[in-house]
């Protein structure tokens, strides 16, 4: 059995439908995330999971317990906010100790366990510090030690790392993930920044306008969206209109005035000759060289750079096509030295193997 499970969850405010009709269940020391842009109900979700709000109707079980009559203070749940919302009069052992004392348990039992929770969080030597003399980082971690001091069986993160800079968060997303394994606690993370769902979790669901439009592990989420939303939503993709020219063992797609290419046939799914929808591919997917350059790729188009954008370790190419779409590709810089750069206006031919990409009828 699941140990949470949410079970056709509804949340309306006045005429808005903040959480529509929603279900879904989370493992035993899974590290689940509810992913989704701004007022897509991920955090009402979050808050009604923690007892801050009831839903209207349907209900929420952890161990197969309905936890309608139980108030926050009693559900063996704790809450992290990208706030952190730590007392500024305490210190950090205080802050720590505070969920403890108020469940009343004896002084050596708390002294034990702010200290695990410390060594946890690598924090000892901070233990007599107040919130004002940490870095943004430290405090976050006094936060995640004082919401596992007492092994919960679910910590709840509302956008636990928004407030950092980027190489701080990327550094906590690997605190995280150590933290969850060592812990075993059971983690739901709400976040609306993909990169950082895909690199912590074991499974996603993405949501959008109150209710879940994909369920999966990051690589499937990525790899095989089931439609144009979470296509768009998760990384980078390129987008093309496209109707069915022949389905088999593979598709024949026509890409508008770009002609035919190969794509393959959708899993689990029977599609007919005239059927409309879009063509998705990564921009990794799509390789990039001069034109002259010839290709094995049955899918193939010469066109122009219009933009690059060098980030290090990649650059990405922005191409125009023949039929004035564009399309991204990315060229790894992993030569030695300098990486050899297209020029805006050089004309390339970019191209894609007839395994990569999808079709996409929704």
């Amino acid at each position: 059995m699941a140990l949470l499970e949410v079970r056709e969850v509804t949340r309306r405010f006045d005429n808005f439908v903040a959480v529509n009709n929603v279900t879904f269940s989370v493992n035993a020391g899974e590290f689940f995330t509810l992913l989704g842009p701004s007022g897509c109900g991920k955090t009402t979700l979050l808050r009604m999971i923690a007892g801050f709000d009831q839903p209207d109707s349907g209900g929420i079980f952890l161990d197969g317990v309905d936890l309608k009559d139980t108030p926050p203070e009693k559900r063996p749940i704790h809450t992290v906010f990208q706030s952190y919302a730590l007392f500024p009069h305490m210190t950090v052992e205080q802050n720590i100790a505070f969920p403890l004392k108020m469940a009343k348990q004896n002084e050596e039992e708390i002294r034990a366990k702010v200290k695990n929770a410390l060594d946890l969080v690598d924090l000892t030597d901070r233990a007599k510090r107040h919130p004002h003399e940490l870095s943004g980082g430290q405090r976050q971690r006094v936060a995640l030690a004082r919401g596992l001091v007492n092994r919960p069986r679910l910590l709840l993160l509302d956008e636990p790392l928004g407030a950092l800079d980027a190489k701080l968060r990327e550094q906590m997303q690997i605190e995280l993930i150590a933290l969850q394994r060592d812990t075993g606690v059971t983690f739901v993370f709400v976040t609306h920044a993909q990169a950082e769902a895909l690199a912590l979790s074991h499974r996603i669901a993405v949501m959008r306008a109150g209710k879940i439009e994909q369920l999966d592990e990051p690589d499937r989420l990525y790899g095989q969206p089931r439609n144009r939303f979470v296509a768009d939503f998760i990384g980078n993709v390129n987008m093309h209109e496209a109707t069915v020219k022949a389905a088999g063992e593979t598709l024949t797609l026509e890409l508008g005035k770009l002609g035919k290419i190969v794509a393959p046939m959708p899993k689990n799914q029977t599609l007919a000759e005239g059927a409309s929808g879009v063509f998705v591919i990564r921009p990794e997917q799509v390789a990039i060289r001069a034109a002259q350059e010839s290709s094995n790729d049955p899918n193939q188009f010469v066109g122009t750079v219009n933009d690059f954008l060098y980030i290090g370790d990649v650059t990405t190419y922005i191409v125009d096509l023949p039929d004035g779409a564009r399309i991204e590709a990315l060229l790894p810089n992993s030569a030695p030295g300098r990486a050899k750069f297209f020029e805006l206006g050089d004309p390339v031919r970019v191209s894609w193997k007839a395994e990569a990409g999808a079709f996409l009828d929704s």
